[in-house]
């Protein structure tokens, strides 16, 4: 038993013949319950699944029952063994961002609940740890029936003339939005249109779809599948699916993954990158502050100039004077002193000694810090390209990369500290394309991905391609030894390493190749900064790449 998250419970359910695991979820937005594929490995601190595991553990799942039909609410009966008294009961609620899941004892009292609902929040149904449960208010809409007649049937779904998707919604209990839209899109109606403005056929039609549901759901014969190659939608129907897929159970496991996965891995990206941002903009106003600084240091000489100057006339200066014209040393030009009247020579001429002191020893001061300074620009500008390049989610790999970002900025004092555990670390795939010739190239997702490429990956016969002076990713043109890649396989490569860099938008992009042994990594630098030597300049063209890549990004969406 393994809690992911503040919303996601895994049980794993084992029989004689195999072991699958058993989700358990009550995100306002994503609840189900259903059999999905195995939790990621990582810490479980959450005290909900630890009161489980302490209760359940060892015991037998005996039944699964809805506690009514057409409720969303199901009764997992835990025993010692099959046909054993129930010990537990877990309640699993699907009601939306009312959903919740509950154990109580065999005596209905309250043992622990995912979340729990205090006598100020609901005083119709509190669920607190030692109350009895109370299963909740049963729903009074009529139950779809196939016996139900067609003329029955309309009298109701009309009897308030409104939007086709409202009426059913609510004149009929078992209803989601989901179903509805999919049953109008199948006979291809609008779900704001009017029940008023149908005509007899339409009332058929959707009939028809109406009982080939409710025969579905008597029969189990469904067929799931993605509606859209995005899968944004899906249906258990038949209705308008482009992507089969083998059962409900997996449909549902990799709908919901990919919903909540593109919804953290949107907020995810925002946080990292807002964070980016405000470091950046800090790091730039310091780093204008201390360029200041030395673009004033660099007077130092002309004031130790006057003062060499002022020393070597000290005879034509004069009580009182603001200003002295004498002739440069080197130029024998006029050059007027501007004197504070208040001092004489000799302390108007050590003033400027002071002065010239002073800067110099700023600059000095500065400069490194102006140097650490830009380092970390730099840096960051890497991050935040990294940050860039992840347009939209595609799959898993893509927020385990902003993960691998949040743990690197942590490490490096960019991001607060987690209050959780870190999970184990997950091997993430680096971005992988073939040349023309059939070279394999590989392109690091981030910092971390970019060290692994190019110092643990990389071999003495492979190509290292970088944007020139421009943050991007380390792409690697693998090759056999004594291996010559065509001009087309060079040019791939950098057009690959420009379109993955924060120039992915320019025409032509200037990019460095060098053999992989002439990349190094400076001590102390941070993760993904290297130097190298030996390198040639190649133009990359990113647009060149842009259709094969999303090509490639919607095979594997489908």
């Amino acid at each position: 038993m393994v809690q992911q998250d503040r919303f996601t419970l895994y049980i794993a359910i084992r029989t004689l013949n195999n072991r699958g695991w058993l989700t358990l979820c009550w995100h306002p937005q994503a609840a189900r319950i259903c059999m999905g594929t195995p939790p990621p490995k990582g810490a479980d601190t959450f005290t909900f699944s630890q009161q489980l595991r302490h209760q359940l553990n060892g015991l037998a799942l005996i039944a699964i029952e809805p506690i009514a039909d057409w409720e969303r609410v199901v009764d997992l009966h835990i025993g010692q063994r099959p046909q054993a008294p129930v010990d537990w009961h877990v309640y699993v609620e699907i009601m939306g961002k009312y959903s919740n899941v509950i154990l109580t004892n065999a005596e209905q009292r309250i043992v622990t609940a995912a979340h729990q609902v205090s006598q100020q929040q609901s005083s119709v149904r509190p669920i607190q740890t030692g109350d009895i449960y109370q299963i909740p208010p049963r729903l009074t809409d009529p139950i779809p029936t196939l016996s139900e007649s067609f003329e029955h049937w309309q009298r109701r779904v009309a009897l308030v003339p409104g939007p086709l998707k409202r009426n059913l919604l609510q004149t009929y209990r078992g209803l989601s939005s989901a179903l509805v839209f999919s049953m109008l899109s199948a006979v291809d109606l609008t779900p704001d249109q009017s029940t008023e403005q149908l005509a007899d056929q339409d009332w058929q039609k959707l009939f028809q779809v109406w009982q080939r549901w409710l025969s579905t759901l008597d029969q189990q014969a469904f067929t799931p599948g993605f509606c859209k190659s995005t899968k944004l939608s899906y249906s258990v129907m038949g209705w308008g699916i482009t992507h089969p897929v083998p059962d409900t159970q997996t449909l549902l496991d990799e709908y919901y993954s990919q919903q909540l996965g593109e919804q953290v891995f949107k907020q995810l990206q925002h946080q990292l990158y807002q964070k980016v941002k405000g470091h950046l903009k800090k790091l730039n106003t310091k780093a204008q502050t201390f360029q200041k600084q030395l673009t004033a240091s660099d007077t130092a000489e002309t004031y130790r100039e006057q003062a060499n100057l002022l020393m070597a006339h000290l005879h034509e200066w004069q009580l009182g004077m603001k200003t002295l014209t004498l002739n440069d040393f080197e130029s024998g030009e006029p050059r007027t002193l501007t004197l504070n009247p208040e001092k004489n020579a000799v302390q108007n001429a050590q003033a400027w000694y002071k002065r010239h002191q002073k800067l110099k020893r700023s600059r000095a001061q500065v400069q490194p810090l102006l140097q650490s300074v830009q380092d970390e620009i730099a840096y960051l500008n890497q991050v935040e390209a990294s940050i860039q390049q992840l347009e939209q989610y595609q799959d898993a790999a893509d927020l385990l990369t902003l993960h691998e970002i949040r743990d690197e900025l942590i490490l490096q004092n960019y991001f607060p500290k987690l209050e959780y555990r870190k999970e184990a670390p997950t091997e993430i795939p680096f971005y992988q394309y073939q040349s023309p010739s059939g070279w394999e190239l590989l392109i690091g997702r981030n910092n971390r991905q970019n060290d692994l490429l190019t110092f643990r990956t990389a071999t003495a016969y492979d190509l290292w391609f970088h944007t020139q002076e421009i943050p991007g990713s380390h792409v690697l043109l693998r090759l056999a030894a004594g291996a010559v890649p065509d001009s087309e396989d060079m040019q791939f490569a950098a057009n690959m390493a420009a379109y993955y860099s924060r120039a992915r938008q320019s025409h032509q992009v200037p990019v460095i190749f060098t053999e992989s042994k002439h990349v190094y990594k400076p001590k102390g630098a941070k993760p993904g900064m290297v130097i190298y030597k030996h390198e040639q300049v190649i133009w990359g063209q990113p647009q060149a790449v842009i259709n094969r890549i999303r090509s490639s990004n919607q095979s594997n969406l489908a």
